[in-house]
């Protein structure tokens, strides 16, 4: 079993909190909540760490808490392709996030599978693909066989996750009362459509509590399940198997884990059992036995960006980081004509500027 070593004061300490801002900082320096909070930035540090620090009683039922309460959150959308509620937080508020996140994210790193792919240092989208190609050669047999996979998606994720329930988790992993105080107080910061639900899109606590969460399913379909092929990228999830029988086998289980542990919902219209031959979608490629094409609609959403990006008239460095960033995602798969594509669209982009 591994153990949380720090302590609430290694968490709430001026010094923890110095590093956290260095590290929140980065690439939001010239924006002007973050000017404003860094010209006063010592007084800022010691009035949270106070807070943080000094108890206040409660009498009547002898119980401890701290000053520190978390503020509220400004909403806006974005469209990420699909539309998405983002919800953030004061500077202060995110500075504590990164405070929490930079102790707790090794120490819960440990305890999650190697396939859990979502917001995870040296793992991310580009190695769930890899391992998802590695995954259905070994199954098929480098391709002599057919190989099936399940493929889920969790309903309504970020906004479903049930704070008593994830608190209970927490709970099981620290046993510093103090720090499952602070937790509670970030996770209680938000509720979707009830209260006691959701965790907000935008934290960057939200990113490593949802792991922590859905860690529970990832272990008991390793454990409990004992499937060799899995792969969970947040929501999506996958099962890869010769045997289409045992996939359908333990779909039920699947689904009655999720509700009755975790009170979450696969995706209806989401849910399917399909041959790796016919083409899986997922994480944004269209898979094959021999190779990987881009989604369509992705596709048009990269041409599309390119496009606004010339008639926002952004500087020519940062045109240059975007089409090196989309020529960095198509490199991954069966794109050469499409990589062409976006070349020469950047370069007339970059003669009608001239």
């Amino acid at each position: 079993m591994i153990k949380f070593i720090h302590k609430y004061d290694d968490i709430t300490s001026v010094e923890n909190l110095l590093k956290a801002w260095k590290e929140f900082k980065k690439g939001k320096s010239k924006r002007e909540e973050v000017w404003e909070f860094e010209r006063n930035l010592m007084d800022n540090i010691f009035s949270l760490h106070k807070d943080l620090k000094n108890p206040r009683h409660f009498l009547q039922n002898e119980r401890t808490s701290k000053i520190y309460k978390h503020g509220k959150y400004e909403a806006f959308n974005i469209s990420d392709p699909k539309p998405r509620n983002i919800h953030k937080a004061s500077v202060r508020d995110r500075l504590l996030h990164h405070a929490v996140y930079r102790k707790f994210y090794p120490f819960f790193d440990k305890k999650f599978i190697n396939d859990s792919y979502s917001c995870r240092k040296r793992k991310g989208t580009h190695r769930a693909l890899n391992r998802f190609r590695d995954f259905a050669r070994k199954e098929s047999k480098n391709n002599t066989k057919t190989v099936c996979v399940l493929k889920c998606d969790v309903s309504k994720f970020f906004a479903s996750i049930d704070h008593k329930i994830l608190i209970e988790i927490l709970e099981e992993n620290i046993k510093d009362k103090d720090i499952v105080w602070l937790l509670s107080q970030i996770i209680w910061s938000f509720n979707s459509t009830r209260i006691g639900v959701g965790l907000p899109l935008g934290n960057l606590t939200s990113q490593l509590l949802v792991n922590i969460y859905m860690n529970k399913f990832d272990q008991f379909m390793k454990h409990k399940i004992k499937t060799k092929y899995y792969i969970r990228y947040a929501d999506d999830f996958v099962i890869l198997s010769r045997d289409i029988k045992y996939l359908e086998s333990i779909l039920p289980k699947i689904k009655e884990f999720l509700t009755n542990e975790l009170k979450l919902n696969l995706h209806p219209h989401k849910v399917s059992i399909e041959t790796f031959a016919s083409g899986i979608d997922y994480l944004g490629w269209v898979h094959f036995s021999t190779h990987r094409v881009l989604r369509n609609s992705t596709k048009k959403r990269i041409l599309k960006r390119i496009i606004e990006i010339n008639q926002n008239k952004l500087g020519e460095e940062r045109k240059e980081e975007t089409i090196q960033s989309y020529l960095g995602i198509l490199s991954h798969g069966n794109t050469y004509g499409l990589q062409e594509k976006v070349v020469g669209l950047s370069k007339k982009f970059i003669i009608n500027d001239k």
